[in-house]
């Protein structure tokens, strides 16, 4: 089996991730048979529960409210509502339900106290439920654990250097602090980065770096390309070319053999082939739905054809979770 590091230096990464893209795409499918079923992909959904007016100045994101967008402000939606669409996710073969608000960071208050209600629904169903909802201090992140959370997503974005070009409202620091109090709550840890920033190669490897080299690997790593959206400062980037998206797949993979690797935003813009050759090279999750918080994903039935054609099947809610680190709240 592959050995688990926590020591990679940049140079080593670096090197992985400039070797020749065939053999970067056969290193990195090995390690990923070594690791994980290679016919089995998790499909997540993610939903927006709380839309817009965000007051962080993130230069990719149309929901931040100082930015000109068609994104909507919306209240937190309903908790039944949230339930019904978590519900819809897990017939149509979703495993995991992510929740997204546009919250700079958590507060005490009610919308908190409703989202720790969504969290104990969706447990119930016997679903993986994963929130993102902004900074976490320990303690709300125990109680999120609390609850029946199973996953926190809080991605890095970028490199720690290219960071302040993106967002001024926080430091790269206050991510790694929320991670912390994340993993000091037994929670899994979702975190990743969008490539398309402007960055060059060496921020890339940089955020892998700091990814591949914290204490614990995360369990899920997103791997996003960014979708441009009018109205925000990042609004002209030029695509993301679907080669840029497998090195950055292969490279995780390699670099963090456990870790459930998501091929997330942008998928919209990459047709069956291109998606294969992303989970040959090591990706094994995708979100489902027909939206990724506010930009566009494919539909469901586009997403069940690729599965049949390409021989894949959904991985279980669970697999290979420590028991008594995620306890799984028992059914009513």
């Amino acid at each position: 089996m592959t050995e688990i590091r926590n020591n990679w230096t940049r140079e080593e990464i670096a090197k992985i991730y400039n070797s020749p893209i065939m053999e970067l795409i056969y290193r990195g499918a090995s390690v990923h048979r070594q690791n994980h079923d290679p016919n089995e992909v998790q499909v997540c959904t993610l939903l927006s529960v709380k839309t817009g007016g965000c007051p962080e100045d993130c230069s990719y994101c149309p929901q931040a409210a100082r930015y000109h967008t068609d994104v909507k402000v919306e209240k937190l939606l309903p908790t039944e509502e949230v339930l019904k669409a978590a519900l819809n996710a897990k017939e149509a073969g979703s495993t995991r339900f992510c929740m997204g608000a546009a919250w700079r960071e958590v507060r005490n208050n009610r919308d908190f106290d409703r989202v720790l209600d969504m969290v104990k629904g969706v447990n119930e169903m016997g679903m993986e439920v994963c929130c993102t909802l902004g900074m976490l201090t320990e303690e709300q992140a125990q109680k999120l654990k609390d609850a029946g959370l199973y996953a926190y997503n809080h991605n890095l974005d970028t490199s720690e250097e290219h960071y302040e070009e993106i967002i001024s409202t926080r430091t790269y620091d206050d991510r790694l602090e929320t991670i912390d109090n994340v993993r000091k709550a037994n929670i899994s840890v979702c975190s990743g980065g969008i490539i398309g920033l402007g960055e060059s190669e060496n921020d890339r490897i940089g955020m892998l770096h700091t990814l591949a080299n914290m204490t614990e690997h995360p369990e899920s790593v997103p791997v996003n390309a960014l979708v441009p959206v009018e109205g925000t400062p990042l609004e002209d980037q030029e695509r993301v070319s679907v080669w840029e998206m497998i090195r950055m797949i292969a490279t995780a993979r390699i670099i963090m053999p456990k870790a459930m690797v998501r091929l997330s935003a942008g998928r919209v813009r990459m047709n069956t082939e291109e998606q294969a050759l992303c989970f040959l090279a090591g990706a094994n999750s995708i979100f489902a739905g027909d939206k990724l918080l506010t930009t566009p994903n494919p539909e469901e039935d586009l997403d069940k054809k690729m599965f049949q054609t390409l021989n894949l099947k959904p991985r279980e809610s669970f697999k290979n979770a420590p028991a008594v680190k995620f306890e799984q709240i028992p059914q009513h």
